[in-house]
């Protein structure tokens, strides 16, 4: 009789943009794959929380995050830090307490593992007033620090590189609550492929250069740039994967422009083969979220990063940048004129996909699993004034 333990992991998400989601289905997944001893659930943590007003939050956050993105970046900074200001936005509870201690009835967890920041925050609430002892993970998604990821009763943290890692030693998190596991991707990003075969299967030429054009979950792809590879004779005849997410109305406006010229496009809205479409390209261009990044980074994809939101996205890009795996663009004039020289002198993707296997993390989820099974809960010391503080169990 098999007498294997099962540790039964309840994974908190969310879905205020998509590697949230991307990080919870990559532990999923891998799980089901390799672990036999783990049985994962997702849930949606503002779905679950507040049923009724899950839809309209996210919209709202969508419309905030595409015309005030300046206001969000100012936020951002303001709560970055622990002070009053995060102190405040910390007391202001965007869930219900009673509905998480009946989600932790029902699924009865051995651990629970948030890649969402409230659901991180509300689990510390409840460990605090004595409604659960299990343990508590928290993963980060983005190349970045924040006040709200970080809470008094979270066990441990999950964070994408040794540069997060030091950011919440200097938080005063002790070392060893956090592990520097990488950000967690889906299992497809850390198999090898056949280029060539890859091609062919999706129908473009073996010999022209593939550039890779995502705009994140929303599809928020630059029209001025898209006029530029159009009209400026520069650039040899090349191939372009345009990836619009669910914004169907821009798929269906590229596709109707994009019938000809010198450049072949390729049009799509959301898909779920990007580990193919990354692994057959030269080069991708992209917002610079953490998991997208994170795949690109796995397969040795070049990046050349454009439009970050202000806040985690431009701390995602500045990390990448220093770390000489991606180029950075500030406009659309500028976005067009790396690319033309990124294709004019091959050695920058040469030297590019040489750093990337400096900080490659295939195994990010392999090793986010093995700490996740193996968290115990620690007890921490109450808050003092000014900053949270923690003690070793």
């Amino acid at each position: 009789m098999n007498m294997t333990k099962k540790h039964k992991v309840l994974i908190l998400s969310g879905d205020l943009g998509d590697g949230h989601k991307q990080a919870a289905r990559a532990i999923l997944e891998t799980s089901q794959l390799y672990r036999p001893d783990v049985d994962a659930t997702i849930v949606d943590f503002m779905e679950w929380t507040h049923p009724h007003l899950h839809s309209l939050g996210r919209f709202c956050y969508i419309q905030w995050v595409k015309n005030f993105p300046s206001v969000y970046g100012y936020l951002f900074q303001k709560t970055r830090g622990d002070n009053s200001f995060s102190h405040l936005f910390k007391k202001i509870k965007l869930f219900a307490l009673h509905r998480m201690v009946q989600l932790l009835e029902e699924v009865q967890p051995t651990v629970v593992v948030s890649t969402f920041p409230s659901a991180a925050a509300a689990m510390s609430i409840l460990k605090s007033q004595g409604l659960t002892d299990v343990p508590t993970v928290t993963v980060i998604t983005d190349h970045t620090d924040h006040s709200y990821w970080i809470h008094p009763y979270t066990d441990q943290y999950l964070v994408g590189s040794e540069h997060v890692r030091n950011a919440l030693i200097a938080r005063h998190v002790p070392a060893s609550r956090i592990s520097a596991t990488g950000i967690p991707i889906r299992p497809q990003f850390s198999q090898t492929f056949d280029r060539d075969e890859l091609r062919s299967k999706h129908g473009l030429k073996r010999s022209r250069p593939v550039v890779l054009i995502m705009g994140g979950g929303l599809g928020m792809i630059s029209r001025t740039f898209i006029r530029l590879l159009q009209s400026d004779p520069r650039l040899e005849p090349m191939q372009f994967i345009i990836v619009c997410g669910r914004n169907d109305k821009l798929r269906e406006k590229l596709t109707n422009e994009l019938k000809d010229g010198k450049h072949r496009f390729i049009v799509t809205g959301f898909v779920d083969h990007v580990h193919e479409l990354m692994a057959l390209s030269d080069l991708i261009i992209t917002k610079p979220g953490g998991l997208t990044t994170s795949e690109a980074i796995a397969l040795d994809l070049p990046m050349l990063l454009y439009k970050p939101l202000p806040g985690q996205e431009q701390d995602n890009a500045a990390f990448l940048v220093s770390a000489g795996v991606a180029l950075q663009a500030f406009d659309e004039p500028d976005l067009f004129e790396k690319l033309t020289r990124v294709f004019q002198n091959p050695q920058i993707l040469t030297t590019i996909k040489s750093r990337t296997k400096q900080i490659q993390t295939k195994t990010a989820t392999f090793q986010a699993l093995r700490t996740i099974v193996k968290t115990k809960t620690v007890v921490p010391v109450p808050r003092s004034v000014g900053r949270a503080v923690y003690a070793e169990a």
